[in-house]
């Protein structure tokens, strides 16, 4: 099938319908307020969408409790509900251009990017995970003969899954694709600045055969997140975005039911670049977009770029053309490959830090809006700093990158770890001893090694170390989240 052109999602944008009420028990809800959704590459308006409260949190957590309760999912057969999840990764490819379209509208991402990573991938992390549900089982335990130990996972309960606006479906589906292979019950609160898609996938999954009140969206800000966070018949709620937001959400748990919490929080990630890198200009293109891709808005993004001295002017030179690929323009462009700052209050954010690294650190290319009369755009912003900079510091989610100069792997190993977060890493070396020890050294999550944001596969696990959380995403291990271990210890004789 030809490819989508740019006057082609300018004329499906054009007839495109709009749902923006709840999704509760298998029907569209609406609520007592609703607020705006606004489309970030032209300030317009796109819809409202309904702002769930009390009663709306409450209807979704009693639906998803009584599903539970009585069995019609977590008592189906794991082929059974299999074969549904595999249904529902279907419909999410044979709706992909909406899904895509409702993600570039919402967010203000590349429409390309949306498609072939976002819906693409969460298509992928369903089928994957409807794919082990009849192939992950209990344990024997090795006993004394006349005891019979048994081990099996057994549905966590009621799933809360509160999801980041960055990649708005892909991240829901590293959530409730394993929590609903589990055989546990979803309520899914999208973020208030990317609830669309979340709203659609409600519907599909109850077209492919989701019972009623196993899978529900309720969006909201962050009181609908609190009021999840403190009820007491959600057992487990899994959180991707902020850490301060992270440490409210557990907070929340303390003061309810000590519901488990999974974190998947922010990140400083360092990419660090040795003299004997194998490839300068693929380094320098990986940088770009280790911190460039969609808008810099990335947990795991490289914002900090660690160059080894003698490489350093080359590099950054490098780095500097490379960026010039990341020229935001318009995000139903195909050819575009940076879009909108999400919203007005991310927009400001991230040109005050532009504006605080002008003072404190040196700027080497960028660091300007563009179309400010459309659209909420800042071009690619290369700064040199110094380790203990703000820019060199903070999450920015921005397009941001601090370049930070060493000399000693030792050093650099330093620098890296000096961060209260832990989510990624990376280095490059033609060296394999270099690269191992740096990757046993390196205090994070995920470290790349001659490459940066590698690795699509649901086969490696997802998470970070210190303040980047808790549990991990993707993989097996994320469905031990979902799931409670039960012993059953049998007496076969005296």
């Amino acid at each position: 099938m030809p490819r989508l052109t740019h006057r082609d999602w300018q004329t499906l944008a054009t007839t495109l319908r709009i749902e923006g009420r709840a999704f509760i028990n298998g029907r569209h809800v609406d609520a007592a307020r609703r607020f705006d959704t606004v489309n970030p590459a032209t300030r317009q308006v796109l819809a409202q969408v309904a702002e769930c409260g009390t009663a709306e949190i409450d209807a979704a957590v009693a639906a998803a409790r009584a599903a539970f309760d009585d069995g019609r999912w977590a008592g189906r057969s794991p082929v059974e509900r299999k074969t549904v999840l595999l249904r529902f990764a279907a419909l999410l490819r044979a709706n992909a251009d909406e899904l895509a379209l409702l993600e570039s509208l919402d967010t203000g991402k590349p429409v390309a990017d949306a498609l072939g990573v976002d819906v693409a991938a969460a298509a992928y992390t369903v089928q994957w995970c409807a794919e082990v549900t009849d192939k992950v089982g209990g344990e024997v335990a090795p006993l004394a003969g006349n005891l019979l130990g048994m081990v099996m996972r057994e549905p966590v309960g009621v799933v809360a899954a509160v999801v980041p606006w960055n990649f708005p479906l892909l991240m829901a589906s590293w959530k409730f694709a394993p929590a609903l292979a589990a055989g546990n019950s979803v309520v899914l609160k999208p973020s208030e600045k990317s609830p669309l898609s979340a709203i659609r996938i409600a519907a599909l999954a109850q077209e492919a055969g989701i019972p009623d009140g196993v899978f529900n969206v309720v969006p909201g800000g962050g009181e609908a997140g609190r009021l999840l966070g403190l009820h007491r018949e959600v057992d487990c709620i899994s959180f991707t975005g902020s850490t301060a937001t992270g440490r409210q959400i557990m907070q929340y748990a303390a003061q309810s039911n000590l519901k488990r919490v999974w974190l998947e929080l922010g990140g400083k990630s360092p990419n660090i670049v040795l003299a004997d890198c194998p490839d300068l200009q693929a380094a320098a293109r990986a940088a770009a977009g280790g911190v460039f891709y969609n808008q810099g808005e990335m947990c795991s993004a490289g914002s900090r770029v660690l160059v080894q001295r003698d490489l350093y002017p080359a590099f950054v030179e490098a780095l500097t053309i490379a960026s010039r690929d990341y020229v935001p323009g318009d995000p139903l462009d195909p050819a575009t490959r940076m879009g909108a700052i999400v919203d007005e209050i991310q927009y400001r954010r991230v040109l005050d830090y532009i504006a605080a690294g002008r003072i404190e650190s040196t700027l080497l290319a960028g660091g300007e809006p563009l179309h400010a009369e459309t659209g909420l755009f800042i071009e690619p912003t290369i700064f040199a700093t110094e380790a203990h900079h703000r820019l060199a510091r903070e999450e920015i989610f921005g397009p941001v990158c601090s370049v930070i100069v060493f000399d000693t792997l030792a050093e650099a190993i330093a620098i890296a770890n000096d961060s209260d977060y832990g989510l990624a890493a990376a280095v490059w070396t033609r060296d394999l001893s270099t690269a191992h020890l740096a990757a046993r050294q390196l205090r994070a999550g995920t470290v790349w090694v001659n490459c940066y944001e590698e690795g699509g596969d649901q086969n490696l696990p997802f998470g970070g170390y210190k303040q980047s959380g808790n549990g991990r995403d993707k993989s097996l291990h994320a469905l031990e989240k979902y799931t409670e271990l039960k012993s059953t210890l049998i007496k076969l004789h005296d």
